[in-house]
């Protein structure tokens, strides 16, 4: 039983997401759909990496995994299917691929669309399903669409590291208002190499310690510490910091003519001492 996750901006107060896993099984009925998220903001580009990501990497083997991001942020005449480390990825060619792995696919496919239906987004639903219902029947992957497909690539949202600091951006504010900063825990202890360090953040906030979960400071208490993700989270024990502290998170204003693809973040620094 193929295990289909789906990750998409289309929110749930609509039809939409209803009628993509009811197309899904109509192709398929053994499909096993799991939902990611339907929430991710409208072109947030880093959002929706940061967590694909961190969800994928907890699938088992050979999952599948529908990305349905911005799928017509330009006209495409194929949708990518990319398969790497034991997972396929199936999204547009919009340039969030590379984003979600951090490094080039092992193989990428290009699936053919029908000229007369672009920009339907059913049409890719079904362009999709029965891409992986070939693959259910044995059929190779490179004979389902065109093999070294060119794609788009857009680069990672990454820290500014130096020997002294590090700049990282606000890429996701969860539910409780917690704020995820791009800077993992691997690269923080890289550049700390043993030293103190201060975490400054809007309205010159600062964090001299990190904390291993919210009990460890006490409640309405600012702390800084590493998430399941293992990315950095500023946080309220019981309160919202985002909110509190006036942060907001990265983004893309692109239906504003004066705004267009100029994006917006905050930055949080890290200095060593």
């Amino acid at each position: 039983m193929a295990v289909l996750t789906l990750t998409s901006d289309f929110g749930t107060q609509d039809y939409l997401a209803g009628a993509v896993k009811g197309l899904l099984l109509r192709i398929d009925p053994s499909f096993n759909l799991v939902d990611i998220s339907h929430g991710i903001r409208p072109f947030n580009y880093p959002q929706a990496a940061y967590i694909c990501r961190n969800a994928i990497r907890h699938f088992p083997e050979l999952s599948y995994h529908l990305i349905l991001v911005n799928l017509f942020e330009r006209r495409n005449s194929h949708l990518l299917l990319a398969y790497h480390k034991n997972q396929y990825y199936l999204c547009a060619d919009n340039g969030l691929l590379p984003m979600i792995l951090e490094e080039k696919p092992e193989l990428v496919i290009g699936l053919p669309m029908d000229p007369q239906i672009q920009g339907h987004t059913l049409h890719c639903i079904e362009v999709f399903g029965k891409a992986i219902a070939a693959l259910n029947r044995g059929e190779r992957i490179t004979d389902i669409g065109e093999p070294d497909f060119p794609y788009l690539e857009k680069n990672p949202l990454k820290p500014l590291l130096q020997e002294n600091t590090i700049e990282g951006q606000i890429i996701y504010i969860d539910q409780f208002e917690n704020v995820v900063v791009n800077i993992t825990r691997e690269q923080f202890e890289a550049q700390r190499k043993g030293r103190g360090f201060t975490i400054l953040f809007k309205r010159n906030e600062t964090i001299e310690r990190l904390s291993n979960n919210y009990a460890d400071v006490p409640e309405g208490e600012k702390l800084a510490h590493f998430n399941a993700a293992g990315y950095l989270e500023i946080s309220i024990n019981k309160g919202n910091a985002a909110g509190l502290f006036g942060l907001q998170g990265y983004g893309e204003q692109s239906q504003n003519t004066y705004l267009q693809n100029r994006l917006f973040y905050q930055t949080v620094r890290i200095f060593f001492q």
